[in-house]
């Protein structure tokens, strides 16, 4: 049954697309498997942050200020105050995208980024994750890797249907393909429904 859910959150893939997905898993894990046997080779990946309490501008600085823990910041997007998705009535959030390049592994990263959100007070919960959050930091895609796992879906499995991630995200990688929708980050904005949530620009956060 796992597998089912793997590919039920990808809408835009068919059953008959299941051994090319299971081919890019393979693949991409082996190949970062391989590349990675020196462990200082640095990754590129992509987060999207967000907060909707307290100080919501404050809330992201101070995430951004704590990244250099976990890799080296290449590029910061806009922050964007967007609209709250499956649970409504919550106050809207601001959201931006991020760049790191990083010596770390996947599980490695996501327990990195855990660390910051606990530091900064952020306490997960599986039957309140989608309630107001002072922060949350999410890891989109780790190079052209595709896993999945119980505790970490690469890329992410919602990446492609939401307007806050998609939006800030297009503005620093455009061009960069999705794994496995084999689509750019561009495309997949400009092909957002209104339902994906509204998106409203704020300001520059670097010169």
């Amino acid at each position: 049954m796992h597998s089912v859910a793997r590919f039920a959150v990808f809408p835009a893939l068919r059953r008959s697309h299941r051994s090319d997905w299971e081919g890019d898993r393979k693949s991409s894990w082996a190949k970062l498997l391989s590349a990675c046997s020196n462990k200082t080779l640095n990754k590129t990946v992509y987060l999207s942050l967000g907060s909707n309490v307290g100080d919501r501008e404050a809330n992201l600085q101070e995430a951004i200020r704590r990244l250099p823990a976990v890799g080296t910041i290449v590029h910061v997007s806009n922050f964007y105050e967007t609209e709250p998705l499956e649970l409504a009535h919550q106050p809207w959030f601001i959201n931006c995208a991020v760049e790191l390049e990083t010596e770390k592994m996947p599980r490695q990263l996501l327990a990195a980024i855990l660390s910051i959100e606990r530091a900064m007070g952020r306490r997960r919960s599986r039957t309140r994750s989608k309630g107001p959050r002072n922060i949350d930091i999410d890891l989109l895609l780790f190079t052209n890797v595709v896993m999945d796992m119980p505790e970490l879906t690469v890329p992410h499995p919602a990446l492609h249907q939401r307007g806050f991630v998609l939006v800030p995200l297009a503005e620093i990688a455009p061009d960069t393909i999705h794994p496995v929708l084999k689509r750019s980050i561009r495309d997949l904005r400009d092909s957002l429904p209104v339902s994906a949530g509204a998106v409203r620009p704020m300001r520059i956060l670097l010169p």
